[in-house]
């Protein structure tokens, strides 16, 4: 589906025609020795090619969209009832941090989110309001329906954006590439690896029994940022550096021979977390108990500090 941006063509063609760098050229003057994931080159949008955002949504099972509905992520969801668990997306990729190792299961599925919004350069969304007091400007700006399913879900993306963050928690809303390397960079400086899940092999699309191979690797140790793609007309990334956490690079292969390189978050400290959240009812533990973890879906990026050899 395209979303015409005919109020941003005339300011495109002007960026273009001042040869306004592009997001990756801002990457790789802030980040120069750090490889960009295909999580975020599939994003990129240059200014001065097609003036349309390509898009597609299915808030079906969008993980954006569960991102939102519950209240930004797995580890800030605090009431679920367990009626609801079956049906929550977060549910299947909960586990505990002892069973991180060689040989065990759990059943998955790996899928690319179906919002495909793309970057836009800074300077074009300094342009545009992100605001939940301007919504009805926004949403004229790219031509959505009021009260539509888009509009809805492009609302509650700037709520959860202007929200305070929960406890132990610095967070930002990264508007576009740029602005992203600028909060990472800030809080883990320049010598960073940016990860994301990805498929290595895929034979199809369907949740199967995954096993852990070799080759468990930590990554990061409480010093991390996670970047959440939200729901909306042009990428925006819902960034946060939480404490008391660890990161693994995960290898699974699938019952199908499928293999999956995935990222996993650990929660060392769940002491202050509802008893009713949705990772204890899954997992039959008590807050503060065990450390909780989870694997990040595609899409996802996790920012650590780059490892240097002892």
């Amino acid at each position: 589906m395209k979303l015409s941006l005919l109020p941003l063509v005339a300011f495109l063609t002007i960026a273009h025609a001042a040869n306004l760098p592009p997001p990756e050229l801002y990457w790789k003057s802030r980040l120069p020795t750090t490889a960009m994931p295909k999580s975020i080159t599939d994003l990129l949008h240059s200014a001065g090619g097609d003036t349309t955002v390509h898009r597609k949504y299915d808030y079906g099972d969008d993980s954006a969209a569960s991102f939102l509905k519950y209240g930004g992520g797995v580890f800030i969801i605090y009431d679920e009832p367990e009626t609801q668990l079956q049906h929550n997306p977060f549910a299947s990729l909960l586990f505990l941090e002892k069973d991180l190792g060689f040989g065990h299961t759990k059943n998955l599925i790996f899928t690319k989110t179906s919002n495909q919004a793309s970057f836009l350069p800074r300077q074009v969304v300094k342009s545009i309001p992100f605001s939940s007091t301007k919504v009805d400007e926004i949403l004229r700006t790219f031509s959505v329906k009021p009260g539509s399913t888009e509009a809805e879900m492009m609302k509650k993306t700037i709520k959860a954006c202007e929200g305070s963050g929960i406890k132990g928690e610095e967070k930002y809303c990264a508007l576009s590439l740029e602005s992203m390397v600028d909060f990472i960079t800030s809080k883990l400086g320049r010598l960073v690896e940016a990860l994301s899940t990805e498929v290595i092999l895929k034979n199809e699309t369907k949740r199967q029994e995954y096993r852990i191979m070799h080759g468990v690797k930590k990554v990061g140790d409480a010093n991390l940022v996670v970047c959440h793609k939200l729901s909306y007309v042009y990428a925006v990334f819902y960034c946060h550096k939480m404490e008391t956490t660890r990161a693994y690079t995960v290898p699974l292969q699938g019952e199908d021979g499928s293999k999956v390189n995935a990222m996993a978050i650990c929660h060392t400290d769940t002491s202050g977390w509802s008893p009713k959240h949705l990772a204890f009812q899954v997992l039959k533990v008590k807050p503060g108990s065990v450390p909780v973890c989870h694997f990040l879906a595609q899409g996802t990026v996790l920012w650590v500090p780059r490892q240097t050899p002892n």
